[in-house]
């Protein structure tokens, strides 16, 4: 059984470090705010008739 306390000793230090560095991401990464445009070309909006007539 000492094998197994080790393990899950292991384990609970690689949670704490994992949980720490996601607390020091939150507390010190401010996000910056950005506009995003997606072009989205108009032969997937607006599909051409003859496609949708070949389909069984």
């Amino acid at each position: 059984m000492p094998t197994l306390f080790r393990f899950l000793a292991i384990v609970a230090v690689i949670v704490g470090i994992v949980y720490g560095g996601m607390l020091a991401l939150v507390f010190f990464v401010e996000p910056r705010d950005r506009d995003v445009t997606v072009r989205v070309p108009s032969e997937r909006l607006n599909p051409p008739a003859a496609s949708a007539a070949r389909q069984p």
